[in-house]
């Protein structure tokens, strides 16, 4: 199991159904869709797509939704205008066609934002796609801005603009991420990353109106992207506020020193990990697969660092949503993610900044299950959870083993696919923590996650699917199954192989112990007697109705029948258990 997640964007290169089938089996765990580029019909085919896709493949995906904010952009440049270095063009907020963009003269670069002519002073330095191209502001006069072409290229459409060290009075959530963000709420998505962040208030603000919209359980998580040098001075209550983190290092790497984004990165990580909150290393990892078919050496070296460095998923834009390979460019990260994983060691996994939490008995809980699994050597901890926030709080420790968190909820099994370390699946909603244990450990066991004598260490809450009431922990070798039958009566009984033929003689009932568990090939009358004083019953033959299964429901005796060939592994003294539930006779460890 690959403990790093995935992160793609969804775009022209990725959107048709074959590729996107193809990127969740290469390893895709979270589609982003960017809301700087589509519109609301691609959006929402695109989400029709995954989920239909998801389904089929019982791959759960989840869907992020990636709000533009108030980024500034060029508008309509046509085929695209060459800005030559020294000559001096003009922005304006007047309307200019894609055609005319360059018959004026100077050239005329169209704004998708009206006032900011009116924010620039003479000096202010204008990086444009990327910090590619760059102009100096020569003077505005409030509808254009006269500037001068410090380094020069091919200008496109709907490219974006960053002032740096410029502090713009812009709004954090613009007209179009309100229309946006109605949109995606209609479509339930699983997360919301918000865009050019500068405060927490900012992420409280949008929290707020998601949960004003909220009918029930946990509002849409929203995770802050920083790009912004005002988020940095203000880290620590912005991580607080979000439910998760982005590491944008492409408009960050504009907005702040390029030689600072490494320790940026490392810092933002650090600080996720010890908060308990997810974080996304993105942009540019692997940005010359968008041409080429293999990465290179740096990019490779770029991904293996985020992950050491601790981040929950790793992120594709460009490579996946618009680049010429990308399936392979997926592939190539997993196996970089794989590889680093292998290698890593223990003291990583655990790392000595996170300190325990003593705010509430969730808290606790989490931490010893993941103290007992390490001392252990287990082989998963098992979660059962209904909102996902035990997951949550286990990922936070890093344990050397993997998280299963089982849960009855498909929103929550889609949230936590963006958690390191954290396999979430779908399991059956029991009564009694016994019970959801019990479907935790055979969702586990069918996906071959765990295996038949493992050691797991569980966690659930006495209170059965009340949120937030994990308060059980408990140590469990996953037990080896003998034999599987048809279960009658709904027990857990365990007791001694006590094997013996029919038709039986009625004398033999006195010798029988209580806590012996009958094991014959076949039911006749002969076995009533003998019965009443057993714990259970297994027999070779029987179906359901007939005189073996009749008379355990009329005795009120646990039994397993039609067992077949499973009796021949069972000896007499053999201590078993017997799980009439789900029909199986399982070793006592």
């Amino acid at each position: 199991m690959l403990r790093t997640k995935i992160v793609c964007t969804i775009g022209p290169a990725s959107r048709e159904p074959d590729t996107l089938r193809e990127l969740v089996r290469a390893g895709m765990r979270v589609a982003r869709l960017n809301f700087s580029h589509g519109d609301t019909a691609v959006h929402e085919e695109n989400i029709r797509r995954i989920r239909e896709i998801s389904a089929e493949l019982q791959h759960p995906v989840a869907i992020l939704v990636d709000l533009q904010g108030p980024k500034l952009r060029v508008g309509d440049m046509g085929d695209g205008v060459e800005l030559e270095t020294g000559e001096t063009i003009r922005l304006t907020n007047r309307p200019v066609t894609g055609q005319s963009a360059r018959a004026d003269e100077p050239a005329v670069v169209p704004l998708q934002y009206a006032t900011l002519p009116e924010m620039v002073q003479a000096g202010d330095r204008i990086l444009m796609d990327d910090g590619l191209l760059e102009v100096r502001v020569l003077d505005s006069d409030g509808t254009d801005i006269r500037a001068e072409v410090v380094t020069g290229g091919l200008l496109k459409s709907n490219k974006g603009l960053n002032l740096p060290n410029a502090s713009l009075a812009i709004p954090a959530i613009t007209e179009k991420d309100w229309r946006d963000l109605a949109f995606a709420l209609a479509q339930n998505v699983d997360w919301i990353a918000l865009s050019f962040v500068r405060s927490a208030a900012e992420v409280q603000q949008l929290k707020q109106h998601i949960a004003s919209q909220s009918e029930y359980g946990r509002p849409i998580p929203v995770i802050a992207k920083i790009e912004k040098p005002e988020a940095l001075s203000c880290i620590d209550d912005i991580i607080a506020a979000a439910d998760g983190i982005m590491v944008a290092r492409g408009d960050l790497g504009i907005e702040v020193a390029t030689e600072r984004v490494p320790m940026i990165q490392k810092m933002l990580i650090r600080k996720c990990n010890a908060a308990g909150k997810p974080v996304i290393t993105a942009t540019q990892m692997l940005d010359s697969m968008i041409r080429n078919p293999r990465p290179t050496r740096a990019e490779a070296s770029d991904v293996a660092n985020a992950i050491l460095d601790g981040t929950d998923a790793v992120m594709l834009s460009g490579e996946t949503a618009a680049g010429a390979y990308p399936v392979r460019a997926v592939q190539t990260m997993v196996n970089i993610a794989r590889d680093v994983e292998s290698e890593q060691p223990e003291v990583w996994e655990r790392p000595s900044y996170i300190q325990r939490p003593v705010a509430t008995t969730t808290d606790a809980v989490s931490h010893a299950t993941c103290e007992t699994a390490a001392d252990l050597r287990a082989a998963a901890i098992i979660s059962a959870t209904v909102t996902g926030r035990t997951a949550e709080m286990l990922a936070r420790y890093r344990p050397p083993c993997p998280i299963l968190a089982i849960t009855p909820s498909p929103i929550t099994q889609r949230r936590l696919m963006l958690f390191r370390g954290v396999e979430p699946l779908l399991g059956e909603r029991g009564h009694t923590s016994r019970e959801i244990l019990d479907s935790a450990l055979d969702a586990a066991l069918k996906r071959s996650l765990i295996q038949e004598g493992d050691t797991v260490v569980m966690t659930a809450g006495i209170s059965p699917n009340a949120p937030g009431s994990t308060n059980l922990m408990r140590v469990e070798t996953v037990p080896v199954v003998l034999a599987r039958g048809i279960g009658v009566l709904d027990r857990v009984v365990n007791g001694r192989v006590r094997r013996l033929d029919v038709p039986l003689d009625t004398t033999l009932a006195d010798d029988l112990d209580p806590d012996e568990i009958l094991v014959v090939p076949r039911s006749d009358r002969t076995l009533i007697p003998h019965l009443r004083r057993a714990a259970g019953l297994v027999t070779r033959d029987g179906s359901v109705g007939d005189h073996g299964y009749t008379l355990a429901l009329e005795l009120g005796i646990p039994a397993v029948v039609g067992v077949a060939n499973g009796c021949d592994t069972l000896e007499d003294g053999q201590s078993i258990t017997l799980d009439t539930k789900r029909g199986l006779v399982l070793s006592t460890q």
